[in-house]
């Protein structure tokens, strides 16, 4: 495959602060706060105390909802200006807190509704459940929302196909319309202010509104405009094979060298499923390429794609490019399948750049001979870092690393690899004095 090398430094778009939305979305939970203190009475008794827990983190579970949502959105101010890894760790975040809140409420509220009528909770859960306005699809709602934690535990998301959790999860979307009728036919927040019922419709459809602009009409746009297809697909390393799909307009896309997008693929076995997967090369005016190492069902069934296979795309996505650059002076450090990222990188970050390596043999250096051509026609410097024939470990020290690259505290370091080794690389660059605001790393587990 022919190669244009392309040098020219992009446009520097500035990031969001770190900070920023995580102390907007508390001050929402404050404000949450503030509403349930105006509307609330003197707490007298355990009846009370249960009952005003109870509505209290009703309220707060209900702006939980809506902010999972929102981070479910695809917003790309997000998206590329936080970054893609950072909004689905807060979304982790927010769903924990949300089936938490979920529970406190439930458990609150009928206790405390229990002790003011002198009834066991038992028969106060049947009474609410089966008399009360809209409680029966907030039940409902709540199941489904229980469910889809219990489903994204870390210990059962290992046993689940990534199909299953993905549909799984977008029964969110559903609980969430369940459960909504009965917050604002219960809240006595709602019920007996015009101006609390207005915030909360703003609130909730504020978000569906990003969720059918971002996750509905953008990719039908998208589509629609590039008409994607399976061009060719061939080997790069054992188990490692490369897709390039050609379109129209692709300069017109947006992407940028490092970002990825999610791809279904729409053939037998493949059509129900979108995975992320970053491109392996520049976006270039007709074709995109993607490198996919075969770690499951689906990256497998890759290889096996024919040319002209249609593809819905969606994004692109990610923060890891250009724009996260301080200086001139780059490293870029690649494990595995990693490199993919960090290959389109090495063509087209501008200044003087370093790429590292790390493989377990020299077979599994996928896209290996593009790295040593774009390192002649650049004049960077690839290095290796690979088992020994004993199988044994490179062991790179922050001494190791130094050595091998001058003044390494002053130069960026794009870091792309599995968790762990991501983690351990993230610890030796520290060890070797980085500056936390020069490593730049995106993770792209689901």
């Amino acid at each position: 495959m022919a190669t244009v090398y392309q040098r020219q430094a992009p446009p520097l778009v500035r990031r969001l602060p770190a900070g920023l939305l995580p102390a907007l979305l508390w001050a929402g939970a404050a404000a949450v706060v503030a509403l349930w203190w105006r509307d609330t009475d003197s707490v007298v008794g355990a009846a009370g105390w249960l009952t005003g827990a109870g509505r209290l983190t009703g309220l707060l579970c209900g702006y939980a909802c809506a902010v999972l949502v929102g981070l479910m959105a695809r917003v790309p101010l997000l998206e590329r200006g936080v970054g893609s890894d950072r909004v689905t760790r807060w979304h982790a975040t927010a769903g924990r807190y949300t089936v938490c809140l979920l529970v406190a409420h439930v458990v609150l509220i009928v206790c405390g509704y229990a002790a003011q009528d002198r009834i066991s909770p038992v028969g106060e859960l049947v009474t609410v459940v089966l008399h009360y306005p809209e409680m029966l699809k907030g039940t409902l709602g709540a199941a489904v929302l229980v469910a889809v934690g219990v489903v994204s535990a870390r210990a059962v998301r290992r046993r689940v196909t990534h199909e299953f959790w993905y549909y799984a999860h977008l029964l969110t979307y559903g609980a969430v319309f369940l459960a909504f009728g009965h917050q604002l036919a219960l809240g006595a927040q709602f019920t007996g202010s015009a101006v609390a019922r207005a915030a909360w419709y703003a609130l909730y459809l504020g978000v569906a509104a990003l969720v059918v602009w971002f996750r509905i009409l953008t990719p039908v746009r998208l589509n629609r405009r590039h008409r994607l297809r399976v061009e060719s697909v061939y080997p790069e390393a054992p188990g490692v094979w490369s897709v390039v799909m050609s379109g129209r307009r692709l300069e017109q896309l947006g992407a940028r060298p490092g970002q990825f997008l999610r791809w279904r693929f729409l053939t037998d076995g493949l059509r129900w499923t979108s995975t992320p997967y970053s491109l392996s090369a520049p976006p270039r005016r007709t074709r995109l390429r993607i490198t996919v190492k075969a770690l499951g069902g689906h990256s497998a069934s890759v290889a096996g794609l024919r040319p002209g296979t249609k593809v819905w795309a969606e994004g692109p996505y990610g923060s890891l490019t250009a724009d996260r650059r301080t200086g001139g002076r780059a490293l870029l450090i690649a494990g595995g399948v990693g490199v993919t990222p960090i290959r389109a990188l090495f063509e087209t970050l501008p200044g003087e750049v370093t790429l590292l390596y790390r493989a377990r043999s020299a077979q599994d250096l996928a896209l290996g001979a593009e790295l040593e051509a774009i390192a002649r026609e650049r004049g960077a410097r690839v290095l290796y870092a690979l088992n020994g024939p004993d199988g044994s470990r490179p062991y790179l020290t922050p001494g190791h690393l130094r050595s091998a690259v001058p003044d390494l505290a002053g130069h960026d370091v794009y870091l792309c690899g599995p968790p762990g080794f991501a983690q351990a690389m993230y610890e030796v660059l520290r060890a070797a004095g980085v500056p936390d605001r020069r490593i730049h790393h995106e993770s792209f587990a689901l």
